[in-house]
């Protein structure tokens, strides 16, 4: 194959993303009804988040905050064609080529993100904390072409056979920048095609076995013109910061795409706690933070002692939210969450509430330009009050990788997310679980997540994780696994206490027959509960 590094219409391209695309019978069908989806035939994302930013007279404006840098809008332009060129002239790549990306939360990795989309290849970003065995997996099916790590967490890739081509960046002298140091002039974007694959996220494994979901460039503008423009408000003047990893779609878009989007300024920093989260909130005048409901449980007994005057939103997403750390975080803080639930295969979050549109125990409603309902097994549209499967449709939608799971995933058009919800009648959306985190006991339908949360209010429980246990006489039992809070000792005495507790708040048919303490829960780099590691006992 030939490989022309200029970035011209007649440049080659490397067609293994659509020759591996799901066949278009088993796409879910997708919905561009509000006049901001409006998407031209021809796009490249970054010129439209980036270069528009810089040439509508933008390129002053602080793009990214980091540990002792800032970058504006035109710097980090300018990062992000070096890196282009040095892909296209210096790599040889071309558009279509996989680049794996692997890095924490610095301008950096985010300069390497969307240099990779500028230049028409399709970025494939790594969770940090990813070992070389799942790197493995991921550099084979993705049949990626070339590397960007930081030179910090290259350790994991050295050595594995048939690795391509890779340059870190990140430290003195790292390979990277001495490559870009060559280049200054300007990179014009990549002539992509709308509905082009730019990026490959992989699931992060809450089942244990990650996919492939393709995403296009209009899917990248498409979750910046839904949730972000009708749930968050945002303006030109609003910092955004939290913890998902730019290699989480959470994170993607909350801490990079959508500032840009809105001309906003984002914080990008390394290995955040619940401490250094407020603080830094302070530091920046941060107004929306993005993170997990662990996260938010660990801050809110903190936040007395930080200035949050600036901050206006929190948002949380990645797992469910439960009421007690609801209640926590808004006693704490005196903000009200804006809750919502996405999927890597949706790339982002498609149902959500704020302000006064939030209703106690719901996630909120489908936002502007997705559409959800409830369906049975058949996928028969269900009434208000109904427990069953959650379905969506909307301007993004699952598209794996080479993967026959898309037919589980994709039925009768709509997005199956594995989620067990209940609608009322006036849409709200409530969750009651993972469809595969449903316990059957004694013929009652038990769900975990509720389990949990009445656990969570005893003063001893940290954090908790129920799952179902097979039974002999009662086909399951519900089984607590239990992190308790220092000061608290493990022990039959406090198990039996807590299994009173939590009769005493739900129906007692639903309370733990079997309680196990651990040190520490399984969670995935993301900070979701790894339910299956707890159902087979892996460590």
């Amino acid at each position: 194959m030939s490989r022309d590094p200029s970035p011209t219409s007649a440049t080659p391209q490397d067609d293994f993303a659509r020759a591996h695309l799901p066949p278009r019978a088993l796409w879910p069908e997708l919905c561009f009804d509000l006049p901001e989806l409006q998407y031209p035939a021809r796009l490249n994302c970054v010129a439209a988040l980036l270069d528009a930013a810089v040439a509508s007279g933008g390129g002053e404006r602080i793009a990214i905050h980091a540990d002792g840098q800032r970058w504006s809008y035109a710097q980090l332009l300018r990062q992000v064609d070096r890196i282009a060129h040095v892909l296209r002239s210096d790599l040889r790549l071309i558009p279509g080529n996989r680049v794996l990306l692997r890095g924490a939360n610095t301008s950096m990795m985010a300069a390497c993100l969307l240099a990779v989309l500028k230049a028409g290849c399709i970025a494939v970003p790594t969770m940090p904390l990813l070992r070389a065995r799942e790197l493995s997996t991921i550099l084979a099916k993705a049949e990626v072409n070339a590397v960007l790590c930081a030179q910090g967490l290259r350790a994991e890739l050295d050595g594995l056979a048939g690795l391509p081509a890779m340059l870190c960046f990140g430290a003195d002298d790292a390979q990277l920048e001495r490559h870009m140091a060559a280049h200054a002039g300007p990179f014009a974007a990549h002539d992509t095609a709308a509905d082009d694959v730019c990026l490959i996220s992989f699931t992060s494994g809450t089942t244990g076995v990650p996919k492939g979901t393709m995403h296009m460039h209009r899917d990248v503008l498409a979750i910046c013109d839904c949730f972000p423009r009708s749930m968050l408000q945002v303006s030109a003047d609003d910092i955004f910061i939290g913890t998902p990893p730019l290699a989480f779609t959470f994170g993607l878009g909350g801490l990079l795409l959508f500032p840009l989007r809105f001309g906003a300024a984002t914080v990008l920093l390394e290995k955040l706690t619940p401490e250094t989260l407020l603080r830094a909130i302070g530091t920046y005048a941060a107004t929306i933070c993005f993170t997990a409901p662990t996260f938010y449980r660990q801050m809110a007994p903190l936040a007395g002692q930080h200035d949050l005057r600036s901050l206006r939103l929190s948002v949380s997403a990645g797992e469910a939210l439960p009421l007690a750390t609801r209640d926590a975080w808004q006693a704490a803080s005196g903000l009200a969450m804006t809750d919502g639930i996405g999927a890597t295969e949706m790339l982002h979050i498609f149902i959500s509430a704020t302000g006064d549109g939030i209703r106690r125990g719901a996630i909120g409603k489908a936002i502007p330009g997705y559409q959800a309902c409830i369906v049975d097994d058949d996928g028969v549209a269900q009434p208000p009050g109904v427990t069953g499967r959650l379905a969506v449709k909307g301007p993004t939608g699952c598209r794996y990788l080479a993967d026959m799971r898309q037919r589980e995933y994709v039925q009768h058009g709509w997005n199956l997310t594995g989620d067990t919800f209940e609608m009322d009648a006036d849409g709200y959306f409530y969750y009651r679980a993972r469809s595969d985190d449903m316990i059957v006991s004694a013929g009652y339908n038990i769900a975990g997540p509720e389990v949990e949360e009445a656990l969570l209010r005893h003063p001893a429980v940290a954090e908790c994780g129920v799952v179902g246990r097979a039974d002999a006489e009662r086909g399951q039992i519900v089984e607590a696994h239990v992190v308790l809070k220092g000061g608290y000792q493990a022990g039959d005495a406090l198990a039996a206490e807590l299994q009173d507790f939590v009769r005493q708040q739900i129906a007692p048919y639903k309370y733990p027959r079997a309680i196990r303490f651990l040190p520490a829960l399984p969670r995935t780099e993301t900070g979701k509960l790894q339910r299956f590691k707890l159902r087979t006992d892996i460590p």
